[in-house]
């Protein structure tokens, strides 16, 4: 039931940072954000910065590098049974003030789901110089956006 998110992805100078919440039973099992196959994270990703998409992980982190984003999730571990955001317990976060501090060139933060956005708010004080953008999950999950509906959405906040 403890559960770990991973390191950080930081592009060199990022401008955007994407914050989900703890990655999901699958996403662990195969050690990469966003692994489970029904997750339209990176389906997405690919289309919106008009790349053939990739199904090898060290592309799509490729991606995330070239286009001046930073990936990473709002707790650093937490007790869930399960994948569900809902089931999230005694959740322990990550540095981000820190990681803020060291990439002073983000200036959005994009909140992968309501729950990336909530703890979020939980241990993180506003900065006055990020613009911070909640989005709807891209969690298979979340059913009730279709997948050009959040291409749409999340294009708009990022481009």
């Amino acid at each position: 039931m403890h559960k770990q998110s991973f390191a950080a992805i930081i592009s060199e100078q990022p401008k955007i940072l994407i914050l989900g919440s703890l990655p999901g039973d699958l996403s662990l099992e195969v050690n990469q954000y966003y692994g489970h196959p029904r997750n339209r994270f990176w389906k997405m990703m690919f289309e919106i910065f008009v790349t053939e998409f990739s199904e090898d992980y060290e592309v799509r982190k490729q991606l995330i590098l070239q286009n001046k984003l930073a990936l990473w999730d709002v707790a650093h571990s937490a007790e869930r049974k399960g994948s569900m955001d809902v089931d999230l317990k005694n959740v322990s976060p990550n540095q981000i003030d820190e990681l803020l501090n060291e990439h002073p060139t983000i200036e959005k933060i994009i909140f992968n789901g309501k729950k990336a956005e909530q703890l979020f708010w939980k241990y993180f004080d506003k900065k006055t110089s990020i613009e911070y953008i909640s989005l709807p999950s891209t969690s298979p999950a979340n059913a009730q956006f279709s997948y050009e509906r959040l291409i749409e959405i999340w294009k708009n906040a990022i481009i």
